[in-house]
């Protein structure tokens, strides 16, 4: 085991966490054999074998899912190492390493480009994944930063509210809703709605706004992605509860419209997150400064609708 190298680790978590050895190829920019001559190499140092397969499916040996939590721990340990240096290098050095939300998604590259504008030599990893996927990174320090609308209580955490996040009811043009005013939200518990999964701060939004008539509320799909939600109104299926960051180009081409509804848009926030403990490298509270300072104008800009609901 001495004799194994940190890159053998890092293929061996890759194809691990894809149990696959052609995904992880794809994922390291390698070959398929590279990878398997890196597994097998590691596999004679530590002396027993990490992986079986059954019919075409890989699977982790008991030796293997041990293996794994020593070696995330030992590939965190040298990126903690390098951010620290980093640390004594200046800003532009090092990598930022953030995720987002799905629904931040539409707008963040808008911001991360501003950003690079700033600090030419940045460099920057994102991840865009459903919330519990990104506390578990965020957990498991693969990830420094995370915009989302929901801090976790799972893990300690620092979260900094930086930009309003409004929430609207959406309905086809031509929906007998749609041209109507001041609608009462107890007339959309007759409307079948169209949402996201249980778990997703989407939902949680709608947990919150309608907490007192929630058991009646007519929830006829759930689904994963808000494209999919999107498509499902369009088609006639029912009305959504939606980010207004979503739907601009569906307003601007009127595909959706957006119900007035008494006492909306559901008003929730962006916020900044991460470990209480960690030690930010200087690109990351270089960048916590910038969205503090321009995230709000720069979201706005990129998706008009919202400038509406800053207030």
């Amino acid at each position: 085991m001495r004799h194994a190298t940190l890159r053998q680790l890092k293929v061996f978590e890759t194809v691990a966490r894809r149990l696959s050895f052609s995904r992880a190829a794809e994922e390291l920019h390698l070959s398929q054999p590279a990878v398997s001559t890196q597994i097998r190499q590691l596999e004679n140092h530590v002396g027993i074998r990490l992986f079986e397969q059954l019919g075409k499916k890989v699977y982790l040996t008991q030796a293997g899912e041990t293996m794994l939590k020593h070696c995330r721990l030992i590939i965190n340990q040298f990126r903690e190492a390098e951010e620290a240096m980093d640390i004594f290098k200046g800003v532009s050095s090092g990598t930022l390493n953030v995720g987002v939300n799905s629904a931040a998604d539409y707008f963040f590259p808008h911001v991360l480009s501003e950003f690079k504008n700033q600090i030419h030599d940045a460099k920057i990893q994102l991840t865009v994944a459903n919330r519990t996927n990104l506390i578990e990174k965020l957990s498991d320090n693969e990830i420094d930063l995370v915009v989302m609308c929901r801090p976790p209580t799972e893990i300690e955490v620092v979260s900094e509210q930086f930009a309003p996040h409004p929430y609207v009811i959406v309905a086809r043009p031509d929906h007998p809703l749609a041209k109507q005013k001041r609608i009462s939200p107890e007339t959309l518990l007759d409307e079948s709605f169209i949402t996201r999964e249980t778990g997703s701060d989407t939902r949680d939004a709608i947990a919150e706004k309608f907490k007192e008539n929630l058991d009646k509320l007519k929830i006829t799909l759930a689904v994963q992605s808000t494209e999919s939600i999107k498509q499902a109104v369009r088609s006639g299926m029912g009305i959504a509860f939606i980010s207004a960051f979503n739907i601009n180009l569906e307003i601007a081409l009127n595909h959706l419209a957006i119900l007035d509804v008494e006492g909306f848009p559901a008003m929730r926030h962006w916020y900044i997150i991460y470990r209480k403990e960690k030690l930010l490298p200087p690109i990351t509270r270089s960048f916590i400064s910038f969205l503090h300072h321009r995230g709000q104008s720069l979201i706005q800009d990129f998706t008009p609708l919202t400038k509406a609901y800053a207030s």
